[in-house]
C-alpha cells in the first residue's frame, strides 16, 4: 500500500517527530529540518480538512518552533499536553518528579556522556553518546520511578524516560478521534520507535492503519525504511492525488 492510498478525504493522519519526519539527531535540538517539510505537511492538513496532528515525546512548543509558520494540532510529551484544532490545550494532571530527578542528575553528573531533557510532567535520559550506560539509566531510574508514584517507564532509541502514567500516544490519538477535524475518519498513525506501538494500536482497534517507519519488530501493519522515505511518498502522494 502506497501513501497515496490513505491520502483520502476521510483519512485523519497522525504522525511522530523524531525518526518518521526527521532523522534522529545526536542532540534533540539538532534535528536538522529537511527542505520543504513544512509546506509539504501545510499541504497535507489542505488536503485533509485540517485533520493532521503530530504525537510526539516533545512538548508542544519544541514541534511549533521547528514547523513554524505551520500550526498543527499537536499531543506532546506523549499525550501530557494536546493542543485541539481550536488551539485549546488539554493538559493532564502531572505528578512531581523529585525522586526521579535527583537520581538522574547524580548519574548525569557522574557520567558528562549522559544528556537530560527536562519536560512538563517528564524526564528523559539520553545515552545515545553513551550505549554502554543503557543499562545502569534503565535500572536507576527504574528505582527512582519506584519511589515517585504515577509515573512509568518509557524506553525509546538510546533513551530512557519517566512520564506520567496517564500518557500515552494511543490515549492522545483516541482523545484527537473524538474531536473535530477527526471524528469519523479512518485513522493513520507514522512512528517510528517502541514509543509509538500504543498509537498503533490505537488506530488499528479502529480499523486504521499503523505504519512502522525504519527497522524493529512492530505491531504496525505496513512499513516505511527510513524518515527519507517517508518523505518521499509524502511528495508522491500528494503529486498523485492533487494532480
Amino acid at each position: 500500500m502506497s501513501f497515496a492510498d490513505f491520502l483520502c478525504p476521510d483519512c485523519a493522519l497522525f504522525l511522530d517527530f523524531d525518526g518518521t519526519l526527521v532523522e534522529i539527531a545526536a542532540h534533540p535540538e539538532a534535528v536538522i529540518m529537511p527542505p520543504g517539510l513544512v509546506a509539504t505537511l501545510g499541504r497535507l492538513k489542505s488536503r485533509l480538512g485540517g485533520a493532521v496532528a503530530v504525537v510526539s515525546g516533545r512538548p508542544i512548543a519544541q514541534i511549533d518552533r521547528f514547523l513554524d509558520p505551520l500550526v498543527l494540532c499537536v499531543a506532546g510529551v506523549h499525550g501530557a499536553e494536546r493542543r485541539r484544532a481550536d488551539g485549546s490545550v488539554a493538559w493532564l494532571m502531572v505528578p512531581h518528579l523529585h525522586a526521579v530527578e535527583e537520581a538522574a542528575a547524580a548519574l548525569a553528573r557522574a557520567h558528562p556522556a549522559l544528556r537530560l531533557e527536562f519536560k512538563r510532567g517528564s524526564l528523559a535520559l539520553h545515552y545515545r553518546q553513551a550505549p554502554a550506560l543503557e543499562a545502569l539509566c534503565l535500572e536507576t531510574l527504574s528505582a527512582a520511578i519506584a519511589r515517585n508514584p504515577g509515573l512509568t517507564l518509557l524506553r525509546g532509541k538510546m533513551v530512557v524516560e519517566a512520564k506520567p502514567a496517564a500518557a500515552s500516544k494511543g490515549r492522545a490519538i483516541e482523545a484527537f478521534l473524538e474531536e473535530p477535524p477527526f471524528a469519523g475518519r479512518r485513522p493513520v498513525f507514522i512512528g517510528d520507535d517502541v514509543t509509538d506501538e500504543a498509537g498503533f494500536t490505537a488506530v488499528q482497534r479502529r480499523d486504521g492503519l499503523g505504519v512502522k517507519v525504519g527497522e524493529g519488530p512492530s505491531g504496525a501493519s505496513q512499513r516505511l525504511a527510513s524518515p527519507a522515505a517517508m518523505r518521499d511518498e509524502m511528495e508522491r502522494a500528494l503529486a498523485r492525488v492533487l494532480a
